[in-house]
């Protein structure tokens, strides 16, 4: 009886909210179509308002002045628009769902107890005084996250906050309407995360603040370390979480910092896809994003053709046991070392006495400055000074020599015929500069041979204004053959690995052919802006990087020069280490890696993501599996099929994308080892059912059947699984260990493994009470 009175109160109080929100929203709605209405009367009326007058200094500086002034008008008009949509949208979604939870607290020496609801964005009451709603990164929110009823506390500008939480209480609110409410203790309630976790997985990640956990919690509001390590089990949260840190850290500094200063790296462009919505469910713009690839590749400038990091895998799973494979992989190893990198430095140190190599500096086939020559003027400068600074009194000395070549050359006939071939208002420009030299000039000239070599001017400066472009930038270095020469030179047997005279010989090749191997294309930067010099990039301020175990310790040292203001949230998971750089060697999640004071390891061990009976099963395949919980959802066991031949299987996997759909699955995937293997399957299945093959351009995915590689499903999620080749042939190397885990916990509520033959011996540490085997 009580209950259901509560429930009753709850209901009146969440129409009482929504009435305010609908009242909010036409207000706001209204006063957006007028501002709207002045932005496009201003646009129109622009130059109406704006006095133009040029003629004197006085009146130039009166019309700049005008034009500042009309155009600071119009932006901060557009600026209103753009707060008032935002403040709409986040009106719309509480209109929905009002909020989610609700704290009852009493401060310390207070008598009254404060109801505190709390949803993804805060509300004020009709008379803009009291809230109705805290947004969920507010500090007094913390409590509702952090403790169980009881003495509880919270950070304010005025220091901490101690009392007493009454009551905390969840509710599920659906279109106005309360679908559930339950009174819990510290960590969500079960059911709710029963309800939302049942659910279908969806071609988007989904961000639900209800149902953050304690350990999640801390990391999103981590203010204190540089470095915020999270290693978290496949399905933790870790992701959305880091989501989640991106939200708060925009609401708890949103003065000085936008969603411009914050950059995520994301393991592959459908992975960004795949969380692009969650930000502006949040209420935030989304941050800039990219791959590390694409970041590399724009640093290089197109020089050289580099390796995508997927073909790099691709190649060593497909390469077969034998000695190409083991140089290809200790040559992975090596260059991703800081081992390595203290060689280029060695190197870098040799390259002030000898070594360096330079491009001709030629216009047009000729030569104007040969590459030897600019060795023998780089060599005599002195010694003592830093490769950077030798290269700028060459670049400057390159430069005189250019304008002198300008010079001489600008007498040739076909520059004075390109002259004939210029613009009306490259006439035009130099009539009136003719005339100002005359107005401010007493010497007499002929106007005529002034006029020519104006116009000679012209042509020379835009024929040579790449070049003088690229000996500014310092491109006449040639880096590409000063790396190459590394691979020439002997080392002591200690500080190179055995097989270092095949990577010698592979790596020359490569770059000989203007392929740059993606294992160095991190050391190849880090000596050629340690040659040529660049600035590090101040305006990100904050880094989030996905997959960090799939990231080495020179790559890490590599960022923290790029981003040197930067804060970092470093996301991974040892047990999905996959690329050959990571297995078995430090990544970027080794907190031995950075300095003590400036990091914070957490660790995630709850996983989500997958029934507890596909979890049992994946964390009996990985070594440390036993410290993983599965959270309690439960579900259908893993089937293991085992095959005769592909006319089989071919009909096994068609039978069970009709079983998933039945069962309500909307996203499946089946699941192969590589590419290669992904396209044979799909060529045998594309004419019997309707599938899409995801690829390394794939950028977005829609519901329904797919067939993908593992290293491109990282991070993703789908309702059911099917791992096509579970065989010893498939999967038996220790290093493929984690990429079997990868794949398995890739399903939410349905996994199924098919094989032929002898089955991966990674199969015989699951105990069989966690699995059902079919024998065809």
């Amino acid at each position: 009886m009580m209950a259901e009175r509560e429930r009753r109160q709850e209901q009146k109080r969440v129409n009482e909210v929504v009435d305010v929100i609908t009242e909010k929203i036409e207000k706001i709605t209204g006063k957006k179509g007028e501002v709207r209405k002045g932005i496009v009367d201003l646009r129109k009326t622009f130059w109406d308002d704006v006095t133009v007058n040029l003629d004197e200094n006085d009146d130039v500086y009166e019309t700049q002045a005008s034009i500042k002034q009309q155009a600071e008008l119009l932006s901060e008009r557009e600026r209103r628009h753009g707060q008032m949509t935002k403040e709409l949208k986040t009106l719309f979604r509480l209109q929905e769902t009002p909020y989610f939870g609700r704290i009852d607290f009493r401060e310390e020496y207070e008598d009254q107890v404060e109801p505190l609801y709390i949803g993804i964005g805060s509300l004020m009451d009709s008379r803009n005084e009291d809230f109705l709603i805290y947004d969920w990164r507010a500090p007094i929110s913390s409590m509702y996250y952090d403790y169980a009823p009881g003495p509880a506390k919270y950070s304010s500008l005025d220091g901490e906050v101690e009392g007493s939480m009454t009551l905390k209480r969840q509710f599920m609110i659906r279109d106005g309407q309360i679908k559930g409410m339950f009174d819990t203790g510290l960590t969500i309630g079960d059911s709710l995360l029963q309800a939302v976790l049942s659910g279908k997985a969806s071609t988007h990640m989904k961000s639900i603040v209800a149902t953050i956990q304690r350990e999640q919690n801390q990391i999103i509001r981590n203010e204190k370390d540089r470095y915020l390590i999270v290693q978290g089990a496949a399905g933790s949260g870790k992701t959305s979480a880091a989501l989640q840190r991106v939200a708060f850290l925009l609401y708890r500094y949103r003065k000085t910092l936008r969603s411009d200063n914050m950059l995520l790296f994301s393991p592959n462009p459908l992975f960004s896809s795949f969380i692009s919505s969650v930000l502006p469910e949040l209420g935030e713009e989304n941050v800039v994003q990219t791959t590390f690839k694409d970041f590399i590749e724009e640093r290089m400038g197109g020089e050289l053709q580099l390796e995508n990091p997927f073909d790099q895998t691709e190649t060593c799973l497909t390469m077969g046991e034998g000695p190409q494979l083991k140089t290809k992989i200790a040559g992975i190893h090596f260059k991703a070392s800081l081992a390595y990198r203290d060689l280029i430095d060695h190197w870098l140190d040799h390259l002030k006495r000898a070594g360096m190599f330079f491009r001709d500096v030629a216009f047009r086939d000729r030569i104007i400055v040969s590459g030897k020559e600019i060795e023998g003027y780089f060599y005599a400068l002195p010694q003592d000074q830093t490769l950077l600074n030798r290269l700028e009194h060459v670049r400057d000395w390159l430069l005189r020599r250019i304008a002198i070549f300008s010079k001489h050359e600008r007498q040739e006939d076909w520059v004075l015929e390109e002259a004939g071939l210029l613009d009306k208002s490259d006439y035009k420009n130099i009539f009136d500069k003719l005339q100002q030299e005359k107005q401010f000039s007493d010497a007499t000239f002929d106007d005529y041979d002034r006029e020519e070599l104006l116009l000679r001017k012209i042509v020379m400066n835009r024929h040579l204004k790449r070049l003088r472009r690229q000996v500014k930038e310092l491109d006449f270095v040639n880096t590409q053959k000063v790396y190459s020469e590394i691979f020439y030179q002997k080392y002591s047997v200690d500080a190179v690995p055995k097989e270092w005279g095949a990577i010698c010989r592979a790596t020359r090749m490569r770059f000989e052919e203007g392929d740059c191997p993606w294992e160095d294309a991190v050391p190849y930067l880090y000596m050629k802006e340690k040659i040529q010099g660049r600035k590090g990039n101040r305006d990100i301020r904050h880094l989030i990087i996905d997959e960090a175990q799939d990231y080495s310790p020179a790559q890490l040292a590599f960022l923290k020069a790029a981003f040197p203001r930067c804060q970092m949230t470093i996301l991974g998971d040892v047990n999905q280490a996959i690329y050959a750089q990571s297995l078995g060697e430090d990544t970027m999640l080794s907190e031995h890696l950075y300095d003590p004071n400036d990091v914070q390891k957490l660790t995630l061990l709850r996983s989500y993501r997958s029934t507890k009976e596909i979890m049992n099963f994946a964390r009996a395949i990985v070594p440390m599996g036993k410290v993983i919980e599965p959270f309690d959802r439960s579900g259908r066991l893993p089937e293991w099929i085992d095959t005769h031949n592909q006319s089989e299987k071919t009909e096994i996997i068609l039978s069970k994308i009709d079983d998933f759909k039945q069962n309500g699955h909307e996203t499946i995937a089946l699941i192969g080892k590589t590419m290669k293997e992904c396209q044979e399957v799909y060529d045998l299945l594309k004419q019997r059912t309707d599938v899409k093959l995801i690829t390394q351009e794939t950028y977005q995915f829609d519901k329904g059947f797919i067939i993908i590689p593992i290293y491109l499903a990282k991070g993703i999620e789908f309702d059911a699984a099917i791992i096509y080749d579970a065989s010893a042939s498939n999967y038996s190397h220790e290093s493929e260990r984690t990429l079997f885990y990868t794949a398995c916990t890739r399903a939410m509520h349905e996994l199924v493994l098919l094989s032929s033959g002898a089955a991966s011996p990674f199969l015989d540490t699951v105990p069989s009470e966690h699995y059902t085997r079919t024998q065809l």
